[in-house]
């Protein structure tokens, strides 16, 4: 069991006491603009490019995001193996939070992400439960080792490998488990590719022993209003949105987001307003993005 050792105000209090946390943007979209090749292995910058990583996280905690993600969603040894670094998922794990840590005040948090591994257990793949749990659990130490502050299971499409990382994240450190599904809108509703509607996922969330539960990617802000309506009658626990800056389109070559921040930050005011507890971007989403929503949800927008 990995157990923290920080005596900054824990997460879980801060949100039970009833504030509203601003997270961060989209990791990847800042990576693309500043080195990372098509095709590349984002964990690889944080021991090869650290100063970017870092400036990523100061940018967003500067723009006024209270907690950020690390650089690490595709770091579990089936995603690192596909590079031919699957003995390196400590290393860049542990960086990827040492370096978050590094550009956080004070009081800013950072959150350990761990995406879906790429593959899927039996009987719709080859991977058995236990393997997925040691590379989740894997993954888990090594960003508690590091100095996250909680671990977030995110853009999961299936459930069951989200309980897989729940399990793995609480049994294995003392770290607040956040889980996040993905979810499209269909003729019939939504769903995760799995299948799983909203209510069916967040039960399995909270019933793994999830502590926030929430929704992330796939979607724009209208969409993810939404979805906050009809995750938010289902707990009384915290919800976690990040939502993307709507669906993007190829332009002369360029991947385009069309939802700007003048468009999403009356948007974020209004899912917290919903009763979201901790609001941020996903892919496409700026530090621009963060100030005008951070501005927009704490009240100083003009």
């Amino acid at each position: 069991m990995i157990t923290s050792t920080k005596t900054k105000e824990p997460l879980l209090d801060r949100l039970l006491r009833g504030d509203v946390l601003i997270s961060d943007g989209g990791t990847g979209t800042y990576l693309q603009g500043n080195g990372l090749e098509p095709g590349g292995c984002p964990e690889l910058m944080n021991v090869e490019q650290p100063d970017v990583v870092r400036r990523m996280a100061a940018e967003f905690f500067a723009a006024g995001s209270n907690m950020v993600l690390t650089n690490s969603f595709g770091g579990n040894r089936f995603g690192l193996d596909r590079y031919g670094f699957g003995d390196r998922v400590n290393e860049f794990n542990r960086a990827a939070a040492e370096i978050a840590l590094s550009a956080a005040p004070d009081d800013g948090y950072v959150a350990g992400s761990i995406g879906p591994t790429g593959v899927f257990m039996q009987p719709v793949g080859d991977v058995t439960e236990d393997e997925m749990y040691d590379v989740m659990k894997e993954q888990a130490t090594a960003l508690a080792e590091g100095g996250a502050d909680a671990i977030l299971i995110e853009t999961m499409i299936s459930s069951d490998e989200a309980v897989v990382g729940i399990r793995a994240a609480k049994e294995n450190t003392d770290l607040p488990v956040m889980a996040t599904m993905t979810f499209d809108k269909g003729p019939r509703g939504y769903f995760t590719m799995m299948g799983d509607t909203p209510e069916d996922a967040m039960k399995k969330l909270l019933d793994a022993g999830a502590d926030i539960i929430g929704t992330n990617c796939g979607n724009g802000a209208d969409v993810m209003l939404e979805l906050i309506k009809r995750i938010r009658p289902l707990t009384d626990k915290p919800i976690l949105v990040h939502s993307n800056a709507g669906i993007p389109s190829i332009e002369h070559g360029v991947v385009v987001y069309p939802e700007s921040p003048d468009f999403m930050a009356p948007r974020f005011k209004e899912m917290v307003e919903l009763g979201v507890n901790i609001v941020g971007g996903c892919c496409g989403t700026t530090p621009g993005h963060v100030a005008a929503c951070a501005a927009a949800v704490r009240g100083e927008a003009d």
